[in-house]
């Protein structure tokens, strides 16, 4: 019960729910399932507050772990007073816990073990007291047999004396908190450097304050060192540090003995003060960490969630000058139907065999639109198309600029040689394009989410943190969307809840083996697949055209006896009732309220039937790219342009303008009024408008704002209409928390 206090402490989020969501990770429900499908239990908790009560519910055990080895630790030593105890046993920060074990744990060897080894700890006791040790020493240097002389007892005392300050847990609490508020960190260019121009030249006479540092500089500081251009430095309030170690070491009564005051500069110097610029590293590293991968995680959440073309059959493109633009051909379901090759740019120029090709493949293949991957050769093979399209009269199909980023990656995986084991990279990526824009999410779980291009200092960051936090946003996705039985791919249902990757191959194997599923239930036929896994994993998988009308929605298996109830009372069949609307909102639900199922699950499971299996994500709207701008040298100042956003930083958003090079838009630039970050006014796949403001052609820059003249740049469709993708699904039940909970607490006991 202390440790679910203590978490409310440090969430606000009530006990009784702490609890619930506890014993409900504890029995190995998944986060999207609790979040989805036991919303009585924790009150309508979303997501992101049960993973926070997780998160916290794992630090403070781990915690309690450590701190039991500690006890145990100084305990053996015979050292744990009842004093002690109570401090290690009151810590809630694991830093401070260190810094109470410090003094008790196993060490090497150093300066102040070699001196008590010679029998110098009462002198330093003596001086640390301010008691004359004159009589002590003059019989230890009687007695010593270690030849030892005056000067040298005086050092030895001295080194035990600053390894004791430097294991005070509470000196060491102060002055890293005030090295922290006060200190700043310096960077300067290396000797080998200061001549030449690198990517840290504005880092080359560079001071921020530690506190301040935002986690894009403090990476970009840290790579430059690693890469030896630039040198670090900490810069600390010294005179006041060592003021606030004198404060507390030195006693008020009479002048301090010039021994104590030297052991206090050489504790600071020597031990504390390298000490806490490891720790500050520590700490700001961490910090960085952190804030880089919640940035890398929102801009995968708006990219998975990205609005999808959706069953059209589609041409894609993988453009290419030397080697010529590789084209494929998809059905409605991402089925491969044919590929080839056409060389429409230089240095063939083979424009005319292009467009018969071209010709011939859409009259066998009516698509609806030509899906063109960004990287290279991409706006002449756009301007070739709009023109090919324009001379046959088929205007009715639409070319769009996909984002390739990660298709190379996928066309070189274990994953894409089974899908197509003959077939050539290139012609892989071109799939891997036309699918993308069909479904973003279904083709992007195929790929690292590291490899999709949607973060800042990627690999500078914790990799074991990284990875954690995109899976989870890939699994919380996934499962927000939901996942056709039927037609997924096994990585596509790794991530569903109560699945991995053993399990969604077995599923792969059986649909393989006895043809599509009919109904939910069949997945307990699988190999390995139980009672819990069904449990977990039911109400996300969805089955079109099955046995069961209502294998097809979001409603779990576990709440069709009630629906069952609901069509009878209603005198209809259950195929009848969903999409009813009319019927749907006559029904009165406090008549299907039981201990199990409450006001808030009833509510879902009515909206559920009026529109069952419906895609939350919107649907696709392409940026307007300008015609005769293909390159950096075609930008000039002053344009307007339209773009999609590709990437969001801390310090701005990085934006496609078709020009295979993305333009930046600096925080100040995003908008009229004051942001603290790029994502409180754009997202990843955000159609914007933009100004050119500078170009650099020689270190391919582009500058662009977007304040324009008419006002601030337009969002997109998606916040146009309020529901930016992110937020919507951050917090899909979280926006009628406070609305349900109201309905649930006035039909209470009814």
């Amino acid at each position: 019960m202390e440790l679910i206090q203590t978490i409310a402490n440090d969430t606000t989020i009530n006990p009784v729910q702490i609890e619930k969501v506890i014993g409900l990770l504890n029995d190995g429900n998944t986060i999207p399932f609790i979040a989805r499908y036991r919303k009585e239990l924790t009150g309508n908790l979303d997501e992101v507050q049960i993973r926070t009560i997780r998160d916290r519910y794992e630090y403070i055990t781990e915690l309690e772990d450590r701190k039991q080895v500690v006890l145990n630790s100084i305990d053996d030593q015979g050292k744990l007073t009842e004093e002690l105890k109570k401090k290690i046993t009151e810590a809630t920060v694991k830093q401070v816990l260190e810094d109470l074990y410090l003094p008790y744990k196993p060490k090497k060897r150093t300066k102040a073990t070699i001196a008590r080894e010679k029998g110098l700890e009462p002198l330093a006791d003596l001086i640390k007291d301010q008691k004359d040790p004159n009589d002590w020493l003059a019989g230890f240097l009687k007695n010593s047999a270690e030849g030892l002389t005056e000067p040298e007892c005086h050092q030895g005392a001295r080194d035990i004396i600053a390894e004791w300050i430097s294991e005070d847990a509470d000196i060491k609490e102060k002055l890293r908190s005030l090295c922290w508020s006060e200190g700043h960190l310096k960077a300067e260019v290396t000797k080998d450097f200061e001549n030449q121009k690198t990517k840290f030249e504005m880092y080359y006479d560079f001071t921020e304050p530690i506190s301040q540092i935002p986690a894009h500089r403090y990476l970009a500081v840290r790579r430059g060192e690693e890469e030896s251009v630039l040198r670090l430095r900490f810069e600390f309030p010294t005179e006041d540090l060592i003021q606030i170690i004198k404060a507390r070491w030195i006693p008020d009564s009479g002048a301090p003995f010039a021994d104590l005051e030297l052991a206090i500069e050489d504790s600071y110097q020597r031990l504390l003060s390298p000490s806490i610029e490891v720790e500050l590293r520590v700490m700001l590293k961490t910090k960085a960490d952190d804030d880089s991968i919640g940035v890398f995680s929102e801009n995968l959440r708006n990219l998975l969630l990205a609005p999808l073309g959706g069953t059209k059959k589609i041409m894609g493109l993988d453009p290419g000058f030397k080697s010529g633009t590789k084209w494929v051909v998809v059905d409605e379901t991402g089925k491969f139907f044919e590929k080839g090759v056409i060389y429409p740019t230089p240095p063939q120029n083979k424009i005319e065999e292009a467009k018969s090709d071209l010709k011939r493949v859409l009259k066998k293949y009516p698509c609806e639109y030509i899906c063109i991957g960004n990287g290279t050769a991409s706006r002449e093979i756009m301007q070739f198309i709009r023109e090919f399209l324009k001379g046959e009269s088929l205007t009715a199909i639409q070319p769009v600029i996909v984002n390739e980023s990660g298709a190379s990656v996928y066309s070189a995986s274990e994953l894409a040689r089974e899908e197509f084991p003959d077939m050539d990279v290139s012609f892989r990526g071109a799939i891997s394009i036309a699918r993308r824009f069909q479904d973003p999410l279904a083709e992007l779980v195929k790929i690292d989410p590291k490899s999709i291009g949607v973060g800042q200092y990627q690999h500078d960051v914790n990799q074991k943190k990284l990875k954690k936090s995109l899976d989870e946003v890939v699994e919380s996705c996934v499962n927000f969307v939901g996942v056709n039985l039927n037609t997924a791919s096994s990585s596509l249902l790794s991530y569903v809840s109560g699945l991995n990757k053993t399990l969604a191959k077995n599923v792969i194997d059986y649909r393989n083996e006895h043809g599509a599923f009919k109904e939910r239930k069949e997945l307990l036929k699988v190999s390995r697949f139980g009672p819990k896994s069904f449990q977990q994993a039911a109400g996300f998988l969805r089955i079109l055209g099955g046995e069961n009308p209502l294998d097809q929605s979001a409603v779990h298996p576990e709440n069709y006896s009630i629906i069952l109830k609901m069509a009878g009372d209603l005198n209809m069949e259950i195929s009848d009732l969903i999409g009813n609307e009319q019927q749907l909102n006559d029904l009165n639900l406090k008549e299907y309220q039981s201990e199990d199922v409450g006001m808030i699950t009833l509510l879902d499971i009515r909206d559920e039937l009026k529109k069952p299996g419906r895609d939350p994500r919107t649907f696709f709207k392409g940026a307007e790219l300008k015609d005769g701008i293909t390159k950096i040298g075609d930008l000039l100042p002053g344009m307007e342009l339209e773009g999609t956003i590709t990437n969001l930083t801390n310090f701005g958003a990085f934006v496609d303008i078709g020009v295979h090079q993305d333009g930046l838009v600096h925080l100040s630039e995003l908008s009229n009024r004051f942001i603290k970050e790029p994502s409180e006014v754009c997202s990843v796949g955000d159609v914007v408008k933009v100004r050119v403001l500078s170009v650099d052609t020689e270190r391919k820059r582009i500058a662009l704002t977007m304040k324009l003249k008419e006002g601030p740049a337009k969002e997109t469709s998606r916040k146009a209409s309020g529901q930016k993708h992110a937020k919507r699904h951050k917090d899909l039940t979280g926006k009628m928390n406070v609305d349900l909970n109201r309905l649930a607490e006035k039909f209470k006991g009814l």
